[in-house]
C-alpha cells in the first residue's frame, strides 16, 4: 500500500495542543504551527482499524495487558536495535515525562542532583525541579560544522559531586537529532558507573533514524550501561499515536528494577488504558514497518526541502540535518537578532509558531526548533513566510 503524507488534515476544534492552544501559548490563533512534536500525517489506518474493532464491544472495563504484548515490543526492539530485552525488564508506565517523575520519586532525596545535557528537551530540568531537586548542566559543545559532542571533563568534573545521582540522557537527541554513536554512550557509561549515577536514556525517537543513521540503545552498549540504566520508549512519536497513552520503561538490573518496579505498582501507575495495548500491537507489526519506511522517506525528503530553501533563500539561517526524527534545530544566530527580536520575526511578522530555542537551555538561545512532520506544503508556505518577513 503506498500511504499519502501529502494529505492534509484539518486539526483545529479537536482539542490539538499544536493548534487550538495557539492564542494561549504564543498569543495569537492565526499562527501556522510548526512546533510541538506531533505530526500532522493520518494515525495509519490499521491502528484505526484495530482500535475500530474494539470497539465494536460495548464493554469498555478494567482490561490487562494484551496477550503477547511485551513479546512484540520485544521482537521489534531486536530487530531494529540490535537488543532484545528480556519481557520482565519492561513495564507500561503512563508517558515518559511521567516516568522522570516516576524515577526521581523513587531513588532521589532532598539534596540530591540531577544531571542534562543543554541544549535539550525541557522537561529534562523542568520534572526534577518541580519535585524540589537541583539540575546541574553538562552542555554539549558545538562543533564548527554546527553538529554537537558531549564535553566529559565537564562531566566527570561534575560528577565529583556525590549528591549528582541521576543523569537523563536524550538518545536520540531532542533538539538536535543526534544518533549517538556506540564510542560515545560507552564513554558515558563508564563515567556514570564509577560515580554511581542513574542514567535514564529517553529513547522515544529511536524508530526515527534518518539518512541511515543507525540508533544505539544505551543498555547494549556494554555490562555497565546495562547495570545503570533505565530506558524509556513508546511507538507514539512514530506512528503518530501521542494522545493514546503507550510509553514503557526498560530496567536490566535487578535492585533498579525492583525498587523503580515496585514504585510504580505501589502506586498504580502501571495500569495500561485500553486502547494502548491495541494501538501498540497493530504498529508493531510488517505493516506498521512498511508505513514507517514510508514515513522515514518522506520525512528525508522534508529535510534536504529545508535544506535547499535555506540555501537559496534564507542563507542566514542554517538548518542542522538531524540524524532522527522529524525536528530541524534551525541556527538564526547569524541574523543578529537578540533572542526576543528573533521570537519576534517568527511569530509577529512571518506568523509562525515555532519552538522557541532557549527553552531548551541558554545555549539554544538564537535557535529555533521546526517540526517538519507534515505535508511538504506546509513546510515550503512556512519557509516561505519567514523569507516574505525577512526581506520586509
Amino acid at each position: 500500500m503506498i500511504y499519502d503524507f501529502d494529505k492534509t488534515v484539518d486539526r483545529k476544534g479537536t482539542g490539538a495542543i499544536k493548534w487550538d492552544m495557539l492564542e494561549e501559548l504564543f498569543g495569537k490563533k492565526d499562527l501556522l504551527p510548526m512546533w510541538v512534536a506531533d505530526m500532522e500525517f493520518e494515525t495509519p489506518p490499521f491502528i484505526v482499524d484495530a482500535m475500530k474493532k474494539r470497539l465494536e464491544h460495548p464493554i469498555f472495563g478494567y482490561t490487562g495487558v494484551p496477550e503477547g504484548y511485551w513479546e512484540r515490543v520485544s521482537a521489534w526492539i531486536g530487530s531494529h536495535h540490535g537488543w532484545t530485552p528480556e519481557t520482565e525488564w519492561m513495564t507500561f508506565i503512563p508517558g515518559i515525562v511521567k516516568g522522570i517523575g516516576m524515577v526521581v520519586n523513587a531513588f532521589l532525596h532532598a539534596g540530591d542532583k540531577v544531571v542534562i545535557q543543554s541544549p535539550v528537551y525541557h522537561p529534562f530540568h523542568i520534572v526534577p525541579e518541580g519535585n524540589g531537586l537541583e539540575v546541574v548542566r553538562n552542555p554539549l559543545i558545538q562543533n564548527p560544522d554546527g553538529s554537537y559532542s558531549m564535553d566529559f571533563g565537564n562531566l566527570e568534573e561534575i560528577l565529583k559531586d556525590p549528591a549528582c545521582k541521576l543523569f537523563i540522557l536524550s538518545n536520540p537527541h531532542n533538539p538536535a537529532g543526534i544518533v549517538w554513536d556506540k564510542e560515545t554512550l560507552s564513554r558515558l557509561a563508564d563515567i556514570c558507573y564509577e560515580h554511581n549515577v542513574i542514567v535514564i536514556s529517553d529513547e522515544i525517537h529511536c524508530d526515527m533514524a534518518l539518512f541511515g543513521n543507525k540508533h544505539i540503545p544505551f543498555a547494549s552498549v556494554s555490562d555497565k550501561a546495562a547495570k545503570i540504566s533505565i530506558t524509556f520508549g513508546a511507538p507514539s512519536k512514530t506512528f503518530n499515536i501521542a494522545g493514546i497513552v503507550s510509553s514503557y520503561a526498560i530496567v536490566p538490573d535487578k535492585a533498579l528494577r525492583e525498587k523503580l518496579f515496585g514504585w510504580i505498582e505501589g502506586n498504580e501507575f502501571n495500569g495500561m488504558p485500553i486502547f494502548s495495548g491495541i494501538a501498540t500491537m497493530a504498529a508493531f507489526t510488517p505493516e506498521g514497518e512498511e508505513w514507517r519506511q514510508q514515513m522515514i522517506s518522506y520525512l528525508e525528503g522534508n529535510v534536504i526541502a529545508v535544506e535547499e530553501f535555506c540555501k537559496e533563500n534564507l542563507p542566514l539561517i542554517k538548518p542542522l540535518r538531524p540524524q532522527a526524527s522529524f525536528l530541524i534545530w534551525l541556527d538564526c544566530r547569524s541574523l543578529g537578532l537578540s533572542h526576543r527580536k528573533l521570537i519576534e520575526l517568527f511569530v509577529d511578522k512571518a506568523g509562525l509558531a515555532l519552538n522557541d530555542g532557549a527553552i531548551f537551555g541558554e545555549e539554544g538561545s538564537g535557535f529555533m526548533r521546526l517540526n517538519i512532520g507534515c505535508p511538504r506544503k506546509m513546510v515550503l508556505d512556512c519557509l516561505g513566510k519567514l523569507k516574505e518577513a525577512l526581506h520586509a
